[in-house]
């Protein structure tokens, strides 16, 4: 018996009425792992490894108890344990792929373990991708592409599906901001200040809600402490495409119980260059403003201030946040009358506070291990302000809790009681709102499990919710006429409440199969149900950040015998979005070369979206400040009335990673969607397919990386889009690491300088992407 096993097993004879679990782990070689994390699943128990790969868990009351074992460049190992065993000991593979635990689902699972596909995106790899909005942070992860709203407001597109479909959440919870609205809307989170960022693709409605039909992106950071240890980093950047400066700093440390933490960032930035001319029309005629996109500009800052006080059993945290940016709406501005061409930009003012209490505890309880405890309180608002005067406001003050109850082990399966309630009031006041003030009402039961058979691991869960989507001010002109010459004609305005209820119901299976040592099969089906959101019922009037004028689902647009067009209440009930999806992966994780190759079927009935009526509708904005009655502009805008339709999306995601030589590793990455209507017609703005390369290099305090990514033309379009040519990106950094944590870096971008527009974006036409940007910076940790 090997001498560190020798010495485990006397402490264990000595100690075994404490029923004590004690082992060793090691790597492939037989070496010890140093500071290997070994947590007991189900409880807030975890130790680490000793120099000699060495740890020990105190008493457990447990008959069974699942360890699980994870340590950086390995992967991670599960291994179950009665009570009363002798010291076990663990072997960990070396692994080319990342493998990162998920903080975001209710199990504890990695990245590899999960019958879902989840990306993770953490450490210096989400630094070195980090851009001034989430869309363009994540654009890079395969399954994931930005809507890109300019570089001011671009949110994330999961296999196609964005908006509404789509949950950003901050530390488990709702953003609580105003983007599932309008792709003008910046998403309320910051990246820089985030530990890691996690996105679950596919329904993640059994977890979230029926917001999270089409996946979640999970920003975890550190405003509520887990611990009283001292550690933080810093970071500033100078990026060259727009003078974009950013400054941002974390720091968490303790005083006896309590743990403490402060953050915050800066960041300012011009209008950015672009290589070619700004906008574009469908004959191809071009227009030329410069070498700048006009109105591009960002202006933001943030701070969190976070405490916890911790226990023998868990910890209790409070956290306050504020955020404030300011930034242009590109696109998006009047001419000041018909004498003069001159014209008012449109900006918008963002301010957000937000309040979250997370606690996790042990409980002492012979039915229930663990309980966990999320609250939130959010309250946002932003203006969109022209000529100084603001014209149109949204507001969003959302209250929510997760409360979550894990049971012991019930014939083996382990899982947890979700009880979930949210509140959200928005609003909507000013010339261009397009929804009347609504109140959105979500209570919800999960019920989620999973359970080892050998090889097999099984996961279950099922969740129903009751929504309620209440609005007392519904107004909309239901019988104007003449509109298809862009005359006003009578108006006959009706107000009325609306008050609608449902009750989506989502379920999920799944399996993951370790079929032979380093590699296994997920295989997850999910059934969700999603209401439509208080947008997509109530909106009425014109959307400048969509170049449309939307028509929610409780309005329909008719045509009478002379052609003219007129708006009346829909007389059909209103179905529930139902999403049913089929995920497959393989995955292969240890040694030299890995892989990950998910495949994805996507049925959804009563798909909602923006159908085009063939109308338009003249609409009329004023501007100028109170004292002054202003200019009226009025400008034609295609009438979308939301409609639903049964759809199919499907497609692949590939990730092809090699270590060849000890410095040198190398990376070929891939995805496609197809969306179609059943009853024919392509779905807009779905992203193309698009291929990936990546070399990085690391020799010493040195590390080197070039990319490049190829976006295929796309040619299936939907009404009113225009097809998107192909276009190639290369990318390129170097840095180098000094041993007291400092690290100075160099990245380039676009450094072919090539003239690219973004398919999935409703800025398509007006908005090409940036010109050749080289970013220079220097972070530090301790």
């Amino acid at each position: 018996m090997k001498p560190s096993l020798l010495c485990l097993a006397i402490l264990a004879a000595s100690h075994a009425a404490l029923a004590q679990v004690q082992g060793v782990v090691r790597d492939e070689q037989g070496l010890p792992i140093a500071g290997a994390q070994v947590d007991v699943v189900g409880s807030k128990l975890r130790t680490t490894t000793n120099e000699r790969g060495e740890f020990n868990l105190p008493q457990l009351t447990d008959e069974h108890v699942e360890l699980h074992v994870k340590a950086p460049q390995f992967t991670h190992r599960t291994l179950h344990v009665h009570r009363g065993d002798g010291p076990v000991e663990l072997v960990l593979a070396s692994t080319a792929l990342e493998v990162v635990n998920v903080i975001g689902l209710p199990w504890h699972a990695s990245n590899m373990e999960s019958a879902q596909p989840v990306n993770v995106l953490t450490g210096d790899k989400l630094r070195d991708r980090q851009a001034s909005t989430l869309g363009e942070t994540l654009k890079h992860e395969v399954g994931v592409h930005s809507s890109y709203y300019g570089p001011v407001a671009s949110s994330p597109i999961i296999r196609g599906l964005e908006g509404p479909r789509v949950l950003v959440a901050q530390n488990g919870l709702d953003a609580g901001d105003a983007s599932r609205v309008g792709p003008d809307h910046a998403v309320a989170t910051e990246a820089s200040t985030a530990r890691q960022i996690e996105i679950l693709r596919g329904p993640a409605t059994l977890f979230y809600g029926s917001g999270a039909i089409g996946g979640v992106v999970n920003i975890v950071d550190d405003r509520v402490p887990q611990g009283t240890d001292t550690y933080g980093e810093w970071r500033v950047e100078h990026n060259s495409v727009a003078d974009d400066k950013l400054v941002s700093a974390s720091g968490n440390t303790g005083i006896g119980n309590l743990g403490l933490h402060l953050d915050g960032f800066w960041r300012d930035a011009d209008d950015y260059k672009i290589p070619g001319p700004a906008e574009t029309h469908a004959d191809g005629e071009e227009e030329i403003h410069g070498k700048r996109l006009e109105n591009s500009f960002t202006e933001a800052k943030g701070l969190n201030l976070g405490a916890s006080l911790m226990f023998d059993d868990g910890y209790v945290g409070l956290a306050y946040g504020r955020l404030e940016r300011q930034y242009g709406i590109p696109g998006h501005s009047h001419h000041s009358d018909e004498a003069d061409a001159e014209e008012i930009a449109v900006y918008a003012d963002l301010k957000q506070d937000r309040v979250q209490l997370i606690s996790e505890l042990n409980l002492d309880d012979p039915l229930f291990s663990a309980m966990n405890l999320r609250l939130g309180f959010t309250n946002y608002e932003h203006s969109e302000i022209e000529a100084g005067t603001p014209v149109t406001t949204f507001t969003n003050e959302t209250r929510e809790a997760r409360w979550e109850l894990f049971h012991h082990p019930l014939a083996e399966w382990r899982g947890a009681i979700s009880f979930h309630a949210k509140h959200s009031d928005f609003s909507a006041l000013g010339e261009e709102a397009f929804t009347p003030p609504s109140s959105t009402n979500t209570l919800a039961l999960a019920l989620m499990e999973e359970r080892h058979f050998g090889s097999l691991l099984v996961q279950l869960g099922a969740r129903i919710e009751q929504v309620k989507i209440e609005a007392d001010n519904f107004t909309a002109d239901l019988n104007r006429h003449d509109h298809a010459e862009g005359e006003h004609g009578e108006e006959y305005l009706s107000v009325f409440s609306v008050d609608h209820k449902s009750t989506p119901f989502s379920a999920s299976a799944g399996v993951v199969w370790d079929f032979t040592p380093g590699y296994n099969l997920g295989i997850s089906y999910s059934h969700a149900e999603r209401t439509p959101s208080a947008a997509e019922l109530l909106s009425f009037g014109p959307h400048l950040g969509s170049g449309m004028y939307e028509v929610g689902a409780l309005l329909r647009v008719l045509e009478d015998e002379s052609g003219d067009y007129y708006f009346d209440l829909a007389r059909a009930d209103l179905e529930l979005e139902t999403s049913n999806n089929l995920d497959i992966s393989l995955r292969k994780f240890e040694g030299d070369f890995g892989f990950i190759i998910n495949a994805f079927y996507n049925s959804i009935d009563n798909y909602y979206y923006l159908a085009e009526t063939g109308a338009t509708y003249a609409s009329s904005h004023n501007h100028g400040d109170e004292t002054d009655h202003g200019h009226e502009h009025s400008e034609e805008l295609p009438v979308f009335v939301y409609q639903a339709q049964d759809a199919d999306l499907y497609g692949f995601e590939t990730e092809f990673i090699w270590q060849a030589t000890a410095p040198l590793k190398l990376s070929l990455t891939s995805d496609y969607i197809r969306a179609r209507l059943d009853e024919g017609g392509d779905l807009p703005r779905i992203p193309p397919f698009r291929i990936g390369a990546r070399a990085e290099y690391s020799l010493g305090n040195w590390h080197a990386e070039i990319s490049s990514q190829y976006y295929f033309e796309q040619d299936r379009i939907g009404p009113l889009e225009t097809r998107t040519d192909g276009y190639t990106l290369l990318d390129a950094q170097v840095s180098y690491a000094f041993s007291d944590g400092l690290k100075i870096y160099l990245k380039g971008n676009n450094l072919t300088d090539e003239y690219a527009r973004v398919h999935a974006s409703f800025l398509k036409d007006k908005a090409p992407l940036p010109a050749r940007a080289f970013a220079v910076g220097i972070t530090g940790n301790f």
